[in-house]
């Protein structure tokens, strides 16, 4: 597929009525009459888990899942939290209170390109994380993902791609469970044990993996020892071989730059 229009897609974007803040309502003086409340024609239930339009609330344990994706393979994928359909939602899936999914199939893009347009036009700004799943399905899908990268970059999405239905279904579930975990879950784990620092910063040189690692500690007892020791000394250590130690060897050599 060509690359999207650049002028149609400006032109769409241009056009999104994007929500603004909610106007604050006009307070009047207070009144000196008592003004008596009229009776309710409705009957209030007390826990009954009905909102105001009359639409059952949402389980906040489920993933709210648009009517129209009932059917969608990706679902099956979805087996550690509680499906719940509804029709009252703009986006796919919604995985958290300000967390919402997009799905797109990328054979049907190719076909209807103005459709993810549409959707997020629909969509606006109701979200604080909106992310657009696109499912990978075409033999050459480069142009295409090109297109959807520039079309997330302006429109403020997180773009997430799933290179088949399983994967997609477990990106989905995986934002859902991980909704109320702190950021430290995902975060790089800052070592504090110096033996541990050492066996990350050697594990930084390409070649070398945690395993050939611990085999030059334990034979050389220290850093200082592994920096002065010759090329075919490392080659002996079990496990690292010529080419590993060639390239530690040369960068073990290299000198540090100072400013």
């Amino acid at each position: 597929m060509d690359d999207f229009d650049d002028d149609s897609f400006n032109d769409v974007l241009g056009s999104m009525e994007m929500p603004t803040a909610a106007k604050q309502p006009k307070v009047d003086a207070p009144s000196t009459t008592a003004v008596v409340p009229a009776p309710s024609t409705s009957t209030e239930t007390s826990g009954s888990g009905s909102s105001a339009s009359g639409k059952p609330a949402s389980n906040p344990h489920c993933v709210l899942v648009h009517s129209k994706q009932r059917g969608n393979p990706i679902l099956k994928s979805i087996l550690n939290v509680p499906l719940e359909f509804r029709d009252d939602i703009v986006p796919d899936y919604v995985v958290g209170r300000t967390s919402c999914i997009l799905y797109l199939s990328l054979k049907y893009h190719n076909l209807n390109p103005d459709y993810i347009c549409q959707r997020l036009k629909a969509l606006g700004k109701m979200y604080e994380l909106r992310v657009l799943l696109v499912q990978v399905d075409t033999p050459e899908p480069n142009n295409a993902l090109k297109s959807l990268t520039r079309i997330s970059l302006l429109a403020d999405l997180t773009m997430m791609l799933a290179w088949n239905a399983e994967e997609a279904g477990k990106i989905i579930e995986t934002y859902k469970q991980f909704e109320k975990r702190p950021p430290d879950l995902i975060m790089e784990r800052v070592e504090s044990n110096p033996h541990q620092k050492l066996l990350a910063a050697l594990t930084n040189i390409k070649p070398v993996n945690k395993t050939d690692a611990a085999a030059l500690l334990h034979t050389f007892g220290n850093l200082g020892n592994i920096i002065n020791a010759s090329e075919e000394r490392l080659s002996q250590v079990m496990g690292l071989g010529p080419r590993k130690a060639k390239k530690l060897y040369k960068t073990l050599q290299e000198p540090f730059l100072s400013k």
